[in-house]
């Protein structure tokens, strides 16, 4: 964290806002006697402070500072920098307090220069910052992204001698953490018991939830057991982490394990803690343990919120069971909760991907009866579920597509997306090719999802020449293509019978750092056993075995006992059919084969 030089402004400045002023006639007209200020309506407040910049004696800069304190914590920031100028034109004098709301407004609204400025003006009128001044400047550039300047900042602070306390130090900690500069929190955190600053646990939480957003359990468990060696319990923020964590890796006894060493601690689990279990064994599949988290929750006495819902229905979703998850769903209503676009969209994508449609007309109509407005991702599901819906037309997506840009949301690369495979899959090649065209004209950039759709459309429609032309100009302007991509022009030479050609950018795109997969691998053997290849097939079977993981090579097997038996992987005679029902029950032998690891003598053994 060395000190960069910057230049700082040091006028003392305020830029125009607009402002709500109250005319003289209309001052004239309300009572002299003045009413407190109605924290929801600005517009009272507004007049209120008018009311008082008339008043003889005037009032105090405390009264001034407490209605501007008001108004900046109700968010109107420039209209509180415009009465605060007014107030100046009139002779009230800023003191400390006013300038720190000042900042305040400036760091929220930008730019930070403003802010800054009014710091050099403290600075020139011989005056010292307080730590509150210090933490809103510190937090503002933090706020607006821009934590390499707060740590110069903070640099330059601790040049001149100014003390920080551990608000300082916990924004400063926070903002690296949401930058993913997670050695530069952990440095800091130990900077900052060597200035006297001792770290909370506050700072210890928030770098344990960065480590385990960012999969280092380890470190956050070993920060963990430091922040308890110093006599600092962990708090329900701390476990949450951890437990979120721990949950995204599959480890759910220790996620459990330590569910239960908080509430014995006499740390209550809050909503988060059991939505973040729930949402975990739900993107497992893991329902049941979902409910059982569900039902723990309500048994502590903490009411589920849409959240929780929303993850539930989810995780049904995600099993194909979109039946329950719409009763999980009429629950939450139920229950006085209001659901969310969020929940419409799990709902509607959970309807889609069972081909369900016109559930999703309902879900729509009661989105509009309930003043919810559908967004991009709303769109895109219910674009995706009519392209692949038997009965789609083309003409009902155009006008979702239509409705989608009336209700000011563009269409985004993954709805070209969705389109373009639609027309793929049902081989309208030229309506792809066309709207590809009108893709890049709308200044949209393709993404390698979309090159990959295309691509694998023109090899599948007999236009091999096409594809390899959009494969060649993605490779000459640089592109990082994908292990899909390559195995999709390979595919598609080898349908076309060109071997050659295939095997040669197999070793092409190892060269490009794209290495092969089973499926790569499958494709190259069928076609070779299919020609008869069976030397060149055994080799790149050798090749699987030494490279693939390990996981796809049982998949594979199972082909590969046909292949070499059968000429034609596609018939389905009553001697074939025989044929793989005996080989099902030989897997186990060919999996103790891979898990020895005496694979040089598999292609002999699948072949007896």
């Amino acid at each position: 964290m060395q000190m960069v030089s910057r230049s700082t402004a040091k006028r003392y400045a305020f830029p125009k806002f607009p402002l709500y002023f109250t005319s003289s006639s209309s001052f004239l007209r309300s009572s002299h006697s003045l009413h407190p200020p109605n924290p929801n309506d600005i517009h009272h407040d507004v007049a209120y402070f008018n009311r008082l910049l008339h008043l003889r004696p005037p009032p105090s800069i405390i009264q001034i500072n407490k209605l501007l304190g008001s108004i900046a914590r109700q968010q109107h920031y420039p209209t509180a920098v415009s009465l605060c100028t007014r107030a100046q034109s009139m002779g009230f004098k800023p003191c400390i307090v006013t300038l720190n709301i000042l900042i305040n407004c400036y760091c929220h609204m930008g730019p930070m220069s403003f802010a800054l400025s009014l710091l050099g003006k403290i600075l020139k009128n011989g005056n010292q910052p307080t730590v509150v001044t210090l933490n809103t400047l510190i937090k503002g550039l933090c706020f607006h992204n821009k934590v390499g300047e707060a740590l110069d900042f903070y640099d330059d602070l601790m040049a001149k001698g100014f003390k920080l306390n551990v608000v300082s130090y916990n924004t400063l900690v926070n903002g690296l953490c949401k930058n993913g500069e997670l050695r530069a929190a952990k440095r800091l955190l130990q900077l900052m018991k060597g200035h006297g600053v001792k770290p909370n646990v506050v700072t210890y939480s928030t770098v344990i939830d960065g480590l385990c957003k960012d999969g280092l359990l380890s470190e956050a468990r070993d920060l963990c057991s430091q922040m308890i060696d110093g006599g600092i319990p962990p708090n329900i923020v701390t476990y949450s982490s951890l437990i979120g964590g721990i949950s995204r890796f599959g480890q759910w006894k220790e996620a459990t394990g330590l569910l239960n060493e908080m509430i014995l601690k006499n740390v209550n689990p809050n909503v988060q803690t059991f939505s973040i279990l729930v949402d975990a064994f739900c993107k497992e599949g893991r329902i049941i343990e979902a409910q059982a988290i569900f039902a723990m929750m309500m048994k502590y006495g903490e009411k589920p919120n849409v959240v929780t819902y929303n993850v539930l229905m989810d995780g049904y979703c995600l099993m194909n069971n979109v039946n329950e998850s719409k009763e999980v769903f009429n629950t939450m209503v139920k229950s006085g909760l209001k659901p969310t676009v969020i929940s419409y969209n799990i709902l509607i994508d959970g309807y889609c991907k069972v081909k369900r449609v016109n559930e999703v007309l309902d879900l729509f109509e009661d989105m509009r009866c309930k003043h919810l407005v559908p967004n991009v991702v709303t769109y895109n599901s219910f674009i995706d579920g009519l392209c692949k819906s038997k009965s789609m037309k083309i003409s009902y997506v155009q006008d979702l597509i239509h409705e989608m840009q009336a209700s000011g949301h563009s269409p985004t690369i993954v709805t070209y997306n969705i389109l373009l495979d639609a027309f793929c899959k049902r081989q309208l090649l030229d309506k792809a090719i066309e709207l590809y065209t009108h893709i890049v004209d709308q200044g949209i950039q393709p993404s390698l999802c979309t090159y990959n759709i295309l691509v694998d459309g023109l090899c599948k429609g007999g236009r091999l020449g096409t594809a390899l032309k959009i494969f060649q100009n993605l490779l000459i302007n640089g592109y990082c293509l994908d292990v899909r991509m390559y195995t999709i022009i390979i595919n598609g030479l080898c349908k076309e019978g060109l071997f050659d050609e295939a095997i040669n950018l197999l070793s092409k795109m190892k060269e490009n750092g794209s290495y092969p997969d089973s499926v790569t691998y499958e494709i190259l053997i069928r076609a070779l056993m299919k020609k008869g290849e069976n030397a060149l097939a055994e080799k790149l079977l050798h090749e699987m075995v030494a490279k693939v993981i390990f996981s796809d090579m049982i998949y594979f097997l199972s082909y590969l006992f046909w292949f070499l038996n059968f000429k034609n992987p596609d018939d389905q005679s009553e001697q074939a059919t025989i044929y793989r029902s005996e080989k099902r029950s030989e897997m186990e032998k060919g999996r103790e084969i891979q898990n020895s690891g005496k694979l040089c003598g598999s292609v002999e053994y699948l072949s007896v």
